[in-house]
């Protein structure tokens, strides 16, 4: 395999990944809880796969030829995987702000008092 080619083939998985990232997004914000179990699993399947892809990158030899279209490519990739993380980012405080507000008890708002009633009560200790 040729480094564009495998660079393609990363950046195809990139782009998977960050369909991924935004598909938990989305999840998060309309939930406001963790993502079920078939999300997660499917980012574990694509998160072994990226292990494959960079192996792929590592071992890749042959005729680099033509340069413009692998650092053009390489630049794609490189903003792809900023997108990726950047979303990861959000979904971690998302994630982390719903932990830390999901299970708590939600204090019940007070009762709007007449008035006079709070003046009442004044004269009645004074």
């Amino acid at each position: 395999m040729t480094p564009l080619q495998a660079l393609q083939q990363h950046h195809q998985l990139c782009d998977e990944l960050h369909a991924l990232a935004l598909e938990e997004n989305r999840f998060l914000q309309q939930n406001q809880r963790a993502p079920d179990a078939p999300l997660l699993e499917k980012k574990k399947a694509l998160l072994a796969r990226l292990d494959e892809t960079l192996a792929a990158l590592r071992g890749a030899q042959g005729d680099s030829g033509n340069q413009a279209a692998l650092r053009q490519a390489l630049e794609k990739t490189r903003a792809r995987i900023l997108q990726v993380l950047q979303l990861e980012k959000e979904n971690e405080q998302l994630l982390l702000r719903f932990s830390l507000t999901g299970n708590r008890p939600v204090a019940p708002t007070p009762t709007m008092m007449p008035p006079g009633m709070l003046q009442k009560i004044y004269q009645r200790h004074s």
